[in-house]
């Protein structure tokens, strides 16, 4: 092969990966992935062994450099970079990133003929998306199944999960690129019409139905400016204004829901401001939560709280001396710390070394302490919300660990402001679609500039705030009762369907 050919498929790999992009939000054209996807193991087949984890790299650089590139506005804007600089940094993040196809490029490639990667490639594949879910605290942004929460392939998502629906992608797109060079085109296509047709008869199954009970609920959209957010003369401001917002919600409402760090100042130095909101809330027979950063000043320990305010359950507000109190005090249990941190913006890695390198490594609320995987759900007004901050709602697995038989709701609250006008939030939002559809819950996303949005327990968006805008979203959500398959077995089924296919790719293998 000449080098203008190498270099032409490297391209070609680049931009089947950069298109990935347009198959999610805020574009959604689902099809995408089954014309990228193809291309690149078309591209992956027609290399030698010795190339296939370039191809792979170059792949995965396209998926991630155009995929994620909101990054860079958080970057450019907020860490004090220079324009070369932030652009190096972003391609560090995307080159990291694009290891893990190169891997799973490197392996099917390097052991497995083509024929056998419908069988062979879920397994292998499957195993680098848990590893990129894993190191480093994981970052399984733009995981394949985000994809498909519009296609006919959703209906899987209640029964396998976005992670199974990885699986049944790749054996879709391998097949597809095996008939490309085969020529088979009649048993491929029959085993995707198979599993897109099972795709929308599943979709029919109600796993989960309403109950008929409601909750009535607002979400306060504060629309705070980033740079003005941990500034310190901006503290009573933000606070005035939340409080403002939300006046006129108080009675109409069971729930009140305020964003990630809603309340900038510390906790131990806002807790009379905590304290007036908690009787606010209970005088309202409301319940309210909130995101706020506690620290303790003695072990020098910040954590990314949601705590809840206000009605707690039906007897959980009283009288002291006249004055209507909720059930909030410094510490209490009713509250949820962040577990899984946000590498550079919410923890340091080698801190020590790199502290004072550049302002980036030295942004505000930098160093947090990490809260148990595993925690009680947050309760107001008698409700139960399983809480999930920022992108930790990327995590299934954590998302299941805190869901209980009387979960009522998951509740996910960010701060997008970081990434401006990008497609960072809308998919984010259409990651919580995902969450809804695969356990069968509401999910109820609250942030500070949008996008703020109730989604029903099939993923469906119920109501949603525009963008940039001060404005509060009430709605009415269903309560629903039943489980779908995913909420009580998790990865497990696919995993060992997936791993059983590929041991019979290893057997066919070695009888050869």
């Amino acid at each position: 092969m000449t080098m203008f050919a190498t270099k032409f498929k490297f391209a070609l790999a680049f931009l089947a990966g950069a298109l990935m992009t347009f198959g999610y939000a805020p574009f959604s054209y689902w099809l995408v992935l089954f014309v990228s996807l193809p291309i690149y193991l078309y591209l992956l087949a027609q290399t030698q062994p010795k190339q296939s984890f370039k191809i792979g790299f170059a792949f995965g650089l396209g998926w991630f450099g155009a995929g994620i590139s909101w990054v860079h506005v958080s970057i450019a804007d907020f860490g004090g970079l220079p324009l070369i600089a932030s652009i190096g940094l972003m391609l560090l993040l995307c080159s990291y990133l694009a290891l893990f196809p190169a891997l799973a490029s490197y392996l099917i490639k390097r052991y497995f003929s083509l024929k056998l990667w419908p069988l062979a490639l879920p397994f292998v594949w499957l195993s680098i998306e848990w590893l990129r879910s894993w190191l480093f605290t994981g970052f399984p942004w733009l995981s394949l199944g985000y994809s498909q929460i519009n296609s006919p392939l959703a209906g899987w998502l209640p029964l396998i999960g976005e992670f199974g629906l990885n699986a049944l992608i790749l054996i879709i797109c391998s097949s597809l690129a095996l008939s490309f060079i085969r020529k088979h085109w009649l048993s491929n296509l029959s085993l995707t019409g198979i599993i897109f047709i099972s795709g929308v008869v599943l979709d029919q199954v109600n796993w989960a139905t309403p109950t008929g009970n409601t909750a009535q609920i607002a979400m306060v959209q504060g629309n705070i400016r980033q740079e003005l957010r941990w500034t310190p003369e901006q503290d009573q401001p933000t606070m005035d204004k939340y409080l403002e917002m939300t006046s006129n919600h108080w009675l109409n409402n069971d729930v009140i829901i305020w964003p990630e760090a809603a309340i900038p100042q510390l906790e131990p130095i806002a807790l009379d401001y905590l304290r007036d909101l908690d009787s606010i809330a209970a005088a309202s027979n409301t319940g309210l939560i909130t995101g706020i950063v506690n620290y303790n000043f003695e072990t020098k320990q910040a954590y990314n709280n949601l705590i809840g305010l206000g009605v707690k359950n039906s007897a959980s507000s009283n009288q002291i001396d006249g004055v209507t109190v909720g059930h909030y005090r410094y510490l209490h249990a009713n509250r949820f710390a962040k577990h899984h941190l946000l590498p550079i913006g919410e923890f340091i890695p080698l801190e020590s070394w790199i502290r004072g390198l550049a302002p980036i490594f030295d942004l505000p609320m930098s160093s947090f302490t990490r809260g148990d995987y595993q925690q009680a759900n947050i309760q107001a007004n008698g409700f139960n919300f399983a809480p999930a901050i920022c992108f930790e709602i990327a995590f299934p697995r954590q998302i299941a660990s805190n869901l209980y038989f009387n979960t009522d709701f998951i509740i996910t609250v960010s701060n997008d402001a970081w990434f401006g006008a990008s497609h960072g939030p809308a998919q984010h939002l259409e990651i919580a679609q995902v969450r809804a559809k695969e356990f069968g819950l509401p999910v109820l996303r609250s942030t500070n500039n949008g996008i703020t949005a109730f989604i029903d327990h099939t993923g469906a968006i119920q109501s949603q705030l525009p963008q940039f805008e001060d404005a509060v979203l009430t709605d009415k959500i269903q309560l629903v009762s039943g489980e779908t398959p995913y909420r009580k077995l998790g990865d497990w089924p696919i995993w060992l369907i997936s791993l059983s296919l590929f041991f019979i790719a290893v057997k066919f293998r070695m009888s050869r």
